[in-house]
């Protein structure tokens, strides 16, 4: 037994050996068992065997097309379909063998299912076996083949066509958050499998074609054959050897082409079928007897042919009633439940009047409020509903990823719910229970957005972007892309929603960002970093203070995804105050660099406004006498500043530049407070903010008195 075990297997021994997938075999064994029938003679046993599993096999293959939803199901198909191909050859020539061999014998010489085929089915007649089996070539070559491959070959181009624009469409959800990198490598690798498939099956439609050619060449060789064996060396009669060899013959030949007439309308049913969530049967049904009025106008035709003297009234009439039997049925079908339907909206409103006496007030009654919540009149419901296949809550999704992603916390999920007193096409967006936003959108119109450089104008109502106030006009679909070559920016009414709540969101930042959510940052921060957390919550700072400094900067718009460096800030100056806006200018300064690279992107000069001299020597002085609040400005004098300051900035986004203000550190937080309102798109730098490495430009001066 040891001598035994230490006997090496050679590599493809131990890996038959050690395959746990045993169906891996099936290949191989059927290849060798292919070449086996075109070289060793086979009993007629063995041949009704094998005759018997190609019919099998044909059978399986076509009840497993119509059972398939996608093509991609079946990608085994072009090489079950070569496979086949081969094995039908395969048989023809250990047939032909045993019929050129054994047919001088009798019609059973190549054994029970060849004397089948050519006595039952075609009554013992060659002449009618000729004709069937020419009948069947020529529909399998021509009609169910030649299709087949066409649509193959059609159905592959247009996949290679569309293939980049699939690709980009994946990249383009991946983007947006609306998938992940998983899901876009299925996606991507589903776009190049479906191309692959549809080129392997117009290859594989030209083994059947030249099938069909063979199998006519291989009974005329074999009649042919035939004849000249059992006239040359079995001294047979004429009449005789042309009937035993042409039954033969024939049988074998049907034998082979029923199977590949199944196997060929399968590849048909594969390649021409449109995608979709069901399998052929039942699109069929669905689709061709759904509709009651169809049936019964196809049964008063029928019924009125059936009616006409000399045709076959007992058929014709049969059918009639039939089809309006059915009609009739679906018919009831429908009433009875549209009734269920009627009945259970009924029952529904009928519950609130029926419900016992009212119960006692309890804790239970104080719904809490939701943080952040979207309500839709009733015709914007498909948008939110995933039945109705509704994108809305993917986006919605992709959102709240981009928003964790860019600004460095995740945002509380979006309670949706649909308000029967909006308007039908209105939705409303709150912010812990009170209105933030509100806007219309119009499911299957387009937004056509006016960017400032569209030219003309397009039939449509006219309204605003509720995101961002922009000129724009609800189209057509038919007008989408004559909008697109005008200039107009076009977006569907899910993403205008989506883009509305994206902008409130980001707005209201600092007000989404509860002590939950600073205490989830710090446990993230702190699987990285846990000493760095206990040092400075709550021994240094409290949550309280730590969520105004982040409360802060979310204010005027600084991300805050690099808390390390926030974290870092506070612990080293936190033991000198414990003020949170002079704690909050100080991170300013550490994340300056990220502030900066925020309003410039990839911008080495930075375009800015700044004060004028007087004016900044001014403030710093009311800024003395009045404290950080800067209540001691004058009336006047900040009048004189917002005017200026909103001239600048307009200025400035006219030249295309992001609208900055420059000024000195302790001036920063007075002026930022006091230009917010007015002036919420104006930034407020201080001179420490602004990196070494960055050159300045200044660009419109602030208070400067006119010449």
């Amino acid at each position: 037994m040891n001598a035994l075990s230490n006997i090496k297997l050679p590599p493809w021994l131990q890996g038959l050996a050690n395959s746990r997938n045993k169906s891996s075999l099936a290949a191989p064994i059927l290849i060798i068992m292919m070449l086996g029938m075109m070289v060793l003679p086979l009993p007629a046993f063995i041949l009704d065997l094998l005759f018997s599993f190609n019919i099998a096999l044909s059978v399986i293959v076509l009840l497993t097309s119509l059972y398939t939803v996608k093509p991609l199901d079946f990608m085994a198909f072009p090489t079950i379909l070569l496979v086949s191909t081969m094995l039908r050859l395969s048989l023809n020539v250990a047939s032909t063998r045993v019929v050129l061999t054994q047919g001088h014998t009798g019609a059973d010489a190549a054994g029970k299912v060849i004397e089948a085929f050519g006595h039952f089915l075609i009554g013992g007649n060659y002449t009618v076996g000729i004709v069937v089996f020419i009948i069947l070539t020529i529909i399998n070559f021509t009609v169910v083949t030649k299709g087949a491959g066409r649509i193959a070959e059609v159905g592959a181009r247009f996949a290679l066509d569309a293939m980049p624009g699939k690709q980009m469409a994946i990249d383009a959800d991946l983007n947006a958050g609306l998938i992940g990198e998983a899901e876009a490598r299925k996606r991507r690798s589903e776009v190049a499998q479906e191309a692959e498939f549809y080129g392997a099956m117009d290859g594989a439609s030209k083994y059947v074609r030249g099938d069909a050619v063979a199998g006519i060449l291989v009974t005329v060789i074999n009649v042919v054959g035939g004849l000249l064996v059992g006239l040359l060396q079995h001294d047979m009669l004429f009449a005789d050897a042309i009937k035993n060899y042409t039954l033969l013959a024939i049988g074998d030949g049907l034998v082979a082409q029923i199977p590949s007439l199944v196997i060929s309308t399968a590849a048909g049913i594969v390649v021409s079928r449109v995608a979709s969530e069901q399998d052929i049967g039942t699109q069929v049904v669905g689709q061709l007897f759904a509709k009651p009025q169809v049936l019964y106008i196809t049964a008063a035709i029928i019924g009125g042919m059936g009616l006409i003297p000399g045709m076959p009234n007992l058929v014709f009439l049969l059918l009639a009633a039939v089809l309006g039997g059915s009609a009739y049925l679906l018919t009831r079908k429908e009433e009875s439940s549209k009734a269920e339907e009627v009945a259970a909206a009924e029952a529904a409103a009928a519950a609130p009047a029926a419900a016992p006496e009212q119960e006692e007030a309890s804790w239970q009654d104080i719904m809490p409020v939701d943080t952040l919540g979207l309500e839709v009149g009733y015709r914007l419901i498909p948008l939110v509903d995933k039945t109705q296949g509704g994108e809305l809550l993917k986006r919605i999704k992709g959102i709240r990823k981009k928003f964790a992603q860019e600004v460095g916390f995740l945002a509380p999920p979006v309670h949706i719910r649909d308000n029967l007193e909006l308007k039908p096409s209105a939705y409303r967006i709150a912010l812990k229970g009170v209105e933030v936003g509100t806007g219309e959108a119009y499911n299957g119109q387009f937004l056509a957005i006016n960017p400032g450089m569209a030219s003309g104008t397009l039939p449509g109502m006219a309204t605003s972007d509720p995101a961002f106030g922009l000129p724009a006009t609800w189209i057509d679909a038919s007008l989408r892309d004559q909008a697109q070559s005008m200039g107009y920016t076009v977006v569907d009414a899910g993403t205008v929603v989506a883009t509305h709540l994206n902008h409130l969101i980001t707005t209201h930042a600092s007000e989404l960002l509860g002590r939950a959510e600073v205490q989830s940052l710090l446990d993230h921060l702190g699987k990285d970093a846990p000493k760095l957390v206990e040092d400075l919550v709550p021994k240094t700072v409290s949550l309280s203070t730590l969520q105004k400094v982040l409360q802060n900067l979310l204010v005027e718009g600084v991300h805050i995804r690099d808390m390390r460096s926030i974290i870092e800030t506070l612990a080293e100056h936190a033991g000198h105050t414990q003020d949170p806006n002079d704690l909050t200018a100080l991170v300013r300064i550490a994340l300056g660099r990220a502030i900066v690279q925020q309003l410039f992107p990839g911008a080495s000069e930075l375009s800015v406004m700044t004060l004028d001299n007087r004016l900044e020597r001014l403030l710093m002085q009311a800024l003395a006498a009045s404290g950080p609040d800067g209540a001691g400005i004058e009336p006047g004098l900040a009048d004189t500043i917002a005017q200026q300051a909103q001239q600048a900035a307009a200025q400035q986004e006219a030249l295309g530049l992001t609208p900055v203000l420059l000024v000195p550190g302790p001036l920063r937080a007075l002026l930022s407070r006091f230009l917010r309102r007015s002036l919420p798109q104006l930034k407020v730098l201080s001179h420490a903010e602004v990196p070494e490495s960055k050159t300045i430009r200044v660009t419109a001066l602030v208070g400067q008195q006119p010449a």
